[in-house]
């Protein structure tokens, strides 16, 4: 984990993500704190539970886009789920447990990349020496050549010879010779058959276990087939590194890096939200998956083809618009289990300029880039970078608010015949205008049942 303080976890998302400062101190603070908890002494340590966060505000406002740059900050195992998917025990749908069991595949699969990376070069070694055995074997010596030398020294010379070949050879494919040559190379092939297990819950794992353990007794089969030089050699680099990694390693550690880094992010929290009432009906479905979830965030033991894990200290992130409900509606078990909760801003005009020209990722920018590989260099005015954020700003004012969403909708159809007429039109430099701006997209955002359909 990278030792940020907090300060400068807020900057780092401060990069990406436009303002919303309070809930960027809220995560930055939770997020410090576990690298605290690993400081403590081992008699605290386990004692100390995260402070999990709800995130209240509208679509489009960054509440999943915080959770995901934090995770990548901290180089933690993280999975978004969305509370709707999963259902009460005993319904069909997903069990709240299948939450774990994603986010520790996950992380086997983040270290098992850093693994991989660290025996890459190993990897491609081993991997150009079996394309070295493919395009000119070891014991490839003609057995008349053989049969026509007497002595053992005469042997020698032939198979010394042999060998120099080789290592021209070797040059040869070190320096990209062979790169479009075609080769027939043999992999291992998974032998185990599809299976697909369906029954009332809790069986998420099982499809999986099945085939692993048909896996394990079926024989491995090895296929041919006929690929190039470059792309055989990721082939069988992949197939190196998978040998010269310990995935009892792996396993281990992608484990407790779930238990001390993990972090869930439960998107939509508000529509399991209810009234409680005494009436049946969805509300009281929806109290169930309450229930459910509620061991996990807790703390429970979680069974995984992988080994048992431990949720205690994986930290939740909750979010969620709560326009027809309110977090005082959840169990309260479940409350107080997220003892912090952040109230997201709304977008303003300003907020808008900001998301079309600061992040790294912004939208201006990605445009930019992906007409520059047509050899059009894409330029906005100031004025028509305010005009879409007004448009942007009153559309969502006067419509549904999706936030930054918004904008989007409208650069797609403001860019939409750049984007078709590139690269048939031989016009290498576009400059967007307020007025270009305005013809349009103005027409359709006052027109009430057009901008519903297009904006």
């Amino acid at each position: 984990m990278k030792e940020l303080t907090p300060r400068q976890i807020v900057k780092e998302l401060d990069r990406y993500i436009v303002g919303q400062q309070a809930a960027k101190k809220s995560v930055a603070i939770a997020m410090r704190n576990r690298w605290r908890r690993l400081q403590v002494p081992d008699h605290l340590r386990e004692e100390i539970m995260p402070n999990n966060i709800i995130l209240i505000g509208s679509t489009g406002v960054g509440k999943t886009e915080i959770a995901r740059r934090l995770a990548m900050l901290a180089n933690a195992p993280f999975i978004k789920v969305e509370a709707s998917k999963f259902t009460e025990v005993g319904y069909v749908g997903r069990d709240v447990e299948s939450i774990i069991r994603d986010l520790v595949e996950v992380s086997v699969g983040m270290v098992r990349h850093a693994k991989e990376t660290e025996v890459e070069e190993k990897a491609l070694e081993l991997a150009d020496e079996r394309l070295l055995d493919i395009l000119f074997p070891v014991d490839n010596i003609p057995k008349p050549a053989l049969a026509e030398v007497g002595d053992a020294d005469q042997v020698e010379e032939l198979h010394a010879r042999h060998q120099r070949t080789r290592e021209k050879l070797r040059e040869r494919l070190e320096e990209g010779e062979y790169e479009n040559h075609l080769v027939e190379i043999k992999t291992q092939s998974d032998s185990s058959p599809i299976l697909q297990v369906m029954g009332p819950f809790g069986m998420d794992d099982v499809t999986m276990n099945l085939q692993e353990m048909l896996g394990n007794v079926l024989p491995k089969k090895r296929r041919t087939q006929k690929t190039t030089v470059a792309e055989g050699r990721k082939i069988l680099a992949a197939e190196e590194a998978g040998k010269l990694i310990d995935m009892d390693d792996v396993i281990r550690d992608a484990l407790q890096r779930v238990e001390e880094m993990g972090i869930v992010f439960v998107d939509e929290l508000d529509k399991i939200a209810g009234e409680r009432t005494a009436a049946a009906g969805p509300d009281v479905s929806r109290e169930g998956v309450q229930r459910d979830i509620l061991p996990i965030v807790e703390g429970s033991n979680v069974v995984t083809k992988y080994g048992v894990v431990r949720t205690e200290h994986i930290l939740f992130l909750a979010a969620g618009a709560f326009h027809t409900s309110k977090p005082s509606d959840l169990i309260p078990e479940l409350q107080g289990r997220f003892p912090i909760r952040v109230e997201m801003d709304d977008l303003t005009r300003k907020d808008f300029v900001k998301i079309l020209t600061h992040p790294r990722n912004a939208l201006i920018k990605q445009y930019t880039a992906l007409l520059s590989t047509e050899g059009v260099d894409l330029k906005f005015d100031k004025a028509a970078i305010n005009e879409v954020a007004r448009v942007a700003y009153e559309v969502n004012m006067s419509m549904e608010n999706i936030g930054a969403r918004r904008l989007h909708t409208i650069l797609t159809t403001l860019l939409e015949d750049v984007l078709f007429e590139q690269p048939e039109d031989k016009t290498k430099q576009i400059t967007i205008t307020k007025q270009l701006v305005h013809d349009k997209v103005e027409a359709i955002s006052k027109d009430q049942d057009l901008s519903r359909y297009i904006l």
